[in-house]
């Protein structure tokens, strides 16, 4: 797929800065969220310009055999020349991790208006790309046309593209919360901030977001700020439209592993040398903690006390097979990406059965 316009690096052409203004209930209701949506849309920049990141060459050279049968012309002229995405297409998550059906069921119950209004703003000042121009000067019924026929492209690229590694993905992405919250917790808003981004600033509740393509404050005024680590991502995105709540994609850590289980050397474990490794106890739980699963759920489940479980929770901790993070009250333990390339082709001598 070409590279598109022959503008210079859009990191280096602009340099004006979007603030988010944070009170103290904004930093309170400071949440993270999982997006397949968000992670859809951003890896089209990634197809459209290889050199944003090396890393994800892998995944690119997989994927473009596969995206013959669609509408690459009309995929890719959501991509503006400044690397802009229409808010319209990602939609803020209504829950901590929603399906992609879920965010596209979203998209497709936008009113026309808005639909034109994020398509004109995302390309602007250029002209809009000969594949929106008729549907966006046309009547509503044009648009919404075209609102659907995006939602239906969107949904098949998703199946070929992003949908196979998403578990993978989600793993990195959650690992990513999982240190986060703890950098917050240790240290607060500055802290939480501190190594996000080069081009993130925090000071005297507010958060500066440098080198981008606009310049606009936006007041919180109790929305919170919602954030959403991202495989592709290769710096902070606010969103396009200072009308939208504040909310910030950006860089997930641990991105650089993440296709390393798509090469042809990647091998299955061998479950009776896991089960030797471990001890038959560790490797039950780290068969069941495929999901967030607590220390209380993980004894009802294999029948035993909590403090037997915790114990073996330390361990697969400390040597980097599981992420935990706290959910109110409760701290979720979760395989880590490590974990699931350990687990790969164990999971049959792995049994869930009682007794630690």
């Amino acid at each position: 797929m070409q590279r598109t316009g022959a503008a210079p690096p859009i990191d280096v052409a602009y340099g004006l800065m979007i603030t988010f203004v944070l009170g103290v209930e904004d930093l309170a209701n400071t949440r993270f969220a999982l997006s397949p949506l968000h992670e859809t849309l951003l890896s089209l920049r990634v197809l459209q310009d290889p050199g944003l990141s090396a890393l994800h060459l892998p995944w690119r050279r997989s994927v473009l055999g596969g995206l013959a049968p669609l509408d690459t012309g009309l995929l890719m002229s959501l991509v503006a020349r400044r690397r802009t995405l229409p808010d319209f297409l990602t939609p803020t998550p209504a829950c901590f991790a929603p399906s992609f059906e879920e965010q596209l069921a979203a998209v497709r119950r936008v009113p026309p208006a808005r639909v034109r209004h994020d398509l004109r703003l995302t390309h602007a000042p250029d002209p809009l790309p000969e594949a929106l121009r008729d549907a966006v000067t046309g009547d509503d019924a044009a648009v919404a046309e075209l609102r659907d026929a995006l939602c239906a492209l969107l949904r098949q690229y998703w199946k070929v593209a992003i949908e196979p590694m998403w578990p993978q993905m989600r793993r990195v992405l959650e690992a990513d919360m999982t240190y986060r919250a703890r950098q917050l917790a240790l240290g607060g808003a500055r802290l939480l901030f501190a190594d996000m981004h080069p081009n993130l600033r925090w000071h005297n509740g507010e958060l500066h977001i440098d080198k981008m393509i606009s310049s606009h404050r936006v007041a919180a005024f109790g929305r919170g700020l919602l954030l959403l680590p991202s495989v592709f991502a290769h710096k902070p995105a606010p969103p396009v439209s200072p009308d939208v709540p504040p909310e910030l994609v950006y860089p997930s850590r641990g991105v650089a592993t993440l296709w390393e289980s798509t090469g042809e050397s990647a091998s299955a474990a061998d479950p009776r040398a896991l089960v030797s490794l471990l001890g038959a106890p560790r490797a039950r739980l780290l068969g069941l903690l495929e999901e967030p699963l607590s220390t209380v759920e993980l004894a009802r489940r294999l029948r035993v006390t909590p403090s037997a479980v915790s114990q073996h929770l330390r361990v697969l901790h400390a040597t980097g097979l599981v992420n935990r993070a706290r959910a109110g009250r409760q701290v979720l333990y979760r395989r880590s990406a490590l974990g699931d390339r350990l687990m790969a082709g164990a999971d049959e001598a792995v049994s869930v059965s009682p007794g630690t």
